[in-house]
């Protein structure tokens, strides 16, 4: 097996329930892990594995469209990946609020979506 990870990705996006999140938006941690179950014994080309930079350009033009709930968000990144790129059986999205609207609040929230590939 072998597991592709892009870490740390951070957007700026106007993601939210709330009307300041829609207007003035907000920073978001993106975190992705992708397994890929069948690998070849050696690795010689792009197609043997997953191309993390179209992986990338997935991510950002799915942080580009304004939504409601970061729920939604991840499962549109997992559903996507997991038909774009047939070699992925299994993928994680993260996603991170950086700040939050909530008064006196300190920290951030965030969800996590897995899916798997069905057979």
């Amino acid at each position: 097996m072998l597991t592709i990870h892009l870490n740390n990705l951070l957007f700026h996006a106007f993601h939210g329930l709330y009307e300041e999140e829609q207007i003035l938006g907000n920073n978001f941690e993106v975190n992705i892990t992708i397994h890929q179950l069948s690998v070849p014994q050696k690795i010689n080309s792009i197609n043997d594995t997953i191309d993390y930079s179209k992986v990338y350009e997935m991510v950002k033009m799915q942080m580009a469209v304004p939504t409601p709930l970061l729920e939604t968000v991840a499962q549109n990144i997992c559903t996507t990946i997991i038909a774009q790129f047939n070699l992925a059986d299994w993928v994680k999205c993260s996603i991170t609020k950086i700040n939050p609207p909530i008064i006196q609040f300190q920290g951030t929230v965030g969800i996590s979506f897995e899916m798997k590939r069905e057979n």
